[in-house]
Parts: structure tokens; sequence; C-alpha cells
């Protein structure tokens, strides 16, 4: 117990360090004072069903219950790789064969997935509350399209789109979902650690179609290293500083600014309810913790509520 108290300690003197980088944000300091989350779902359900303003807020956890690889973990690698050995701006300048292949697998894999429980239940209720006056915004640090696949219209991506893509010369961002990208990379991409890199010559690699330009394509997802677009970031500061309610939903919470916004959103007194197969560093700033799979427990927390109106 002791343990998890100084892991908790250290995690909230991260988050004080943090305060002054996220100042954009606008957010007040983090609060010191924590209680034990509940996991009452009929208490739970009364507060959802007072909330106007809901965020939730996803994570790599929501899209494993798909079959998407999360790279994370035991097991997480691509060939003989780490995602962030790949995720970079100096992996790709090095070799943009390599993480061409690497994204186009992960492209080709989301082809075979499908939105799961979890984002169904997110966006069946965004559907049924926008009449009733009621908003429902994602922010997800996914890039994989599920929620959008799932129904749901109101979606911040913080790490930008699996198919969109940038071009390197001319800046143009556009989507993308052809399969394969280029026929170079067509039936390339294997995990397995044993595979032969494709060394595709760039000329042959993703290209952008306008005329006169020609450029090297790049996935346009945010890689270690790189800033979130600040767009994004302010239109999610906007979203929660006004919301009363929060979701935090299959995430490790230790992704930074992304593990900030439900301390910092629990901080104001506004309540955040946590869904997650484990406990992570930032549950005890919480009011609600439920364990397990976001599939199996979102469908009952975001039913319709008996006080809704028809």
């Amino acid at each position: 117990m002791a343990e998890k108290k100084d892991s908790l300690q250290a995690t909230l003197d991260k988050f004080s360090e943090f305060d002054r980088l996220c100042g954009l944000l606008n957010f007040p300091p983090l609060f010191s004072e924590m209680t034990k989350p509940s996991s009452d779902m009929a208490a739970f359900r009364e507060h959802f069903a007072k909330a106007k303003n809901i965020v939730v807020l996803t994570g790599a956890g929501v899209s494993a219950e798909s079959g998407v690889p999360t790279f994370r973990g035991a097991g997480g690698l691509w060939r003989r790789w780490a995602a962030q050995d790949l995720a970079s701006p100096e992996a790709f300048a090095e070799n943009p064969s390599l993480v061409w292949e690497f994204y186009h697998y992960r492209r080709e894999v989301m082809a075979s997935k499908d939105p799961n429980k979890g984002h169904i239940a997110i966006a069946e209720c965004e559907k049924r509350l926008a009449p009733q006056g009621r908003d429902v915004t994602i922010i997800t640090q996914n890039i994989d399209e599920l929620h959008k696949r799932a129904g749901s219209n109101n979606i911040l991506e913080l790490h930008g789109n699996l198919f969109t893509t940038r071009c390197t010369k001319c800046g143009e961002i556009k989507k993308n979902y052809d399969s394969p990208i280029c026929e170079a990379l067509k039936g390339k991409g294997a995990p397995d650690p044993a595979a032969e890199d494709a060394r595709i010559p760039v000329d042959k690699l993703p290209r952008c179609t306008k005329p006169d330009c020609g450029g090297l394509l790049r996935p346009h997802v945010v890689w270690f290293g790189e800033g979130l677009s600040p767009v994004v970031l302010n239109a999610a500061d906007v979203k929660l500083q006004n919301c009363d309610l929060c979701l935090v939903v299959g995430t490790s919470s230790v992704v930074y600014p992304a593990a900030m916004f439900a301390p910092q959103v629990a901080s104001r007194g506004v309540v955040v309810a946590e869904f997650n197969i484990e406990e992570t560093s930032a549950t005890d700033n919480f009011g609600f913790h439920f364990q397990g799979p976001a599939g199996s427990f979102l469908p009952e927390a975001l039913a319709p509520h008996e006080t809704e109106t028809k």
C-alpha cells in the first residue's frame, strides 16, 4: 500500500510540473485531497441523468476490445521494434520505407476491425441526448477512426488519424482510405519478426497528388517528440472547462498532456468516472472507477435513464 501511495504522489508531483506547460489550457491547479472512488453504478447513473455537457476521454484500451493492437506492454512489438522506435520524425527521415510499412500494416488491420460495444454505447448516447440539448464529446488519443465508424460525430482526435496523410512538401492534409495506400506497399508490412524489410525506394512510397508537387506523404499523426495541434487542444480545453461529467475510458493515464485532463476536471469538483481493465496512477483522483472491459460497463452506464425525455 505504501508503494502505491508513493507512486501516486510521484504522479501528482509530475502533474504539478506540467501545470505550467499546459497553461494555455487555462486549467486551475490540481487538487490535493482525494477520496476512494466508488463502483456504484446506480450512483453514477444519477450523475449521468443530470449531466448536460459530457466529455468522454478515450485511449487504446477501448479499441483493444475490437482486437486493435496497442503496441504496449509485453509482446507490444511490430517485428523487432516498439512503436516509439518507428513513430518519430527521426525514424521517418532515416527510413521512410520501414515507417510506411508499419503504418500500412496498421491501416490494413483496421480494415478487418469493427467498433465494439463500448464505441457503440458512446455513439448511441450522443445521438440520443442531442435532441434533449445535451452534448457528448469524445476526446480521443486513438487514431483508428472506430468512434467515427460507430456513429459518433463530436470527436476531437488528439493524436491525428491513421487514414489522413500530410504532404511533407506542400503541407496538404487529406483523407486517404486507399488499400494499399500505394502499389509498392501491397502485401508488405507483415509483423513477423522474421519478415524482411521491404526497402521501398522513396519515389515509390505514397506521394502527393497535387499538380506540381509530388512530395512524400507521411501519416497525419502525432509522433513522439511532436506537439499536439493547438487548434485541437483549444477545442478540447473549451469542452473540458464546460463539462459537468467526464468519463475516462481505456486509457493508462500516462501520456501527456492527455493524462492531466481528467484530474484537472476532477479538481473543479466535476464528477469523473474511470472505466478501465485496471487501476491507473490517476484512479484515486476520480469519483468512480469501474474495473473491467469498457464494453461490459458502458452499455449500462450510458443507457437511457428513466428521467430522460422521449
